[in-house]
């Protein structure tokens, strides 16, 4: 159980780190900012057009008596509604991930000069056009994972008694998941670890991921809080992802400072 505490403190020393490096927290919001302007018009859109996209694709309620019609196609829009946005917090981060590549691969570098012994920033070598084909390829396979998870959580959730209690503990938890290895992917990725290693180094220390990707999960949910705490979370994430690694790290508040580091390194500031 101490990973749970171990990896919550990971999750703030990165709230910490782009606290105290306010550049690289102000190019950090960026993606963000993008991705939640793009998922908010389109769930406006699924608010108001939602219920003529239902009332499309059952005309067999049409000749339906009152009440029964409306309340068949108000609850299918209302779950539509609702796997829209289950969907978009369990994508948010891949998109953004995305979108963002170039500026949180260079702030988890900035990282690992920041916390690193000896300065070391690993490369994973490769031009940026085939790091983007690479994450889009694993977000999509993590996206179909989540998804199986999410139809399995969905149908349990109508049990009695158990749907509502051990099945949204259950749901945060698989969230707090996957979230934790898109997050940790920008860092490991560059390593040259691929998605199928990735997974089993997180499986091996499920309680340490847990610990950062739960509670962050749960932040996700309130709006607009994702955008303010995903910079932190990559640089959080690095760190765990050098835990996973055993690679050590420096103590944050003595390590010298990044900018030393990466300018010797190479690392843009």
């Amino acid at each position: 159980m101490r990973d749970l505490g171990v990896g919550f403190g990971y999750l703030v020393k990165g709230q910490r780190w782009v606290a105290r490096h306010g550049r690289s927290y102000g190019f950090g919001l960026l993606p963000g900012l993008i991705t939640l302007v793009l998922y908010a018009a389109t769930l406006v859109a699924l608010a108001v057009w939602g219920e003529d996209a239902v009332g499309w694709a059952t005309p067999f309620a049409d000749h339906w008596s009152s009440p029964w019609q409306g309340l068949f196609r108000g609850f299918l829009t209302a779950v539509l509604f609702a796997l829209a946005l289950l969907l978009a917090v369990l994508t948010f981060t891949a998109v953004t991930l995305l979108i963002g590549q170039p500026f949180y691969e260079n702030l988890s570098e900035r990282v690992d000069a920041d916390v690193s012994p000896d300065g070391t920033v690993p490369q994973s070598g490769l031009p940026l056009w085939r790091e983007l084909w690479i994450s889009a390829r694993d977000s999509a396979r993590i996206l179909v994972r989540a998804a199986l998870w999410g139809v399995l959580l969905f149908a349990l959730g109508f049990l009695p008694f158990v749907g509502q209690t051990v099945v949204p503990v259950l749901g945060f938890l698989v969230t707090g998941f996957f979230l934790t290895e898109e997050l940790a992917a920008v860092a490991l990725q560059r390593r040259g670890v691929d998605l199928r290693s990735r997974l089993a180094l997180l499986r091996a220390r499920k309680t340490l991921v847990w610990g950062f990707g739960t509670p962050l999960g749960l932040a996700f949910l309130v709006p607009f809080v994702a955008v303010f705490l995903m910079p932190g979370a990559v640089a959080g994430a690095t760190l765990l992802a050098r835990d996973l690694l055993g690679e050590e790290n420096a103590d944050d508040e003595s390590a010298p400072g990044a900018d030393g580091r990466a300018h010797r390194e190479g690392v843009t500031p």
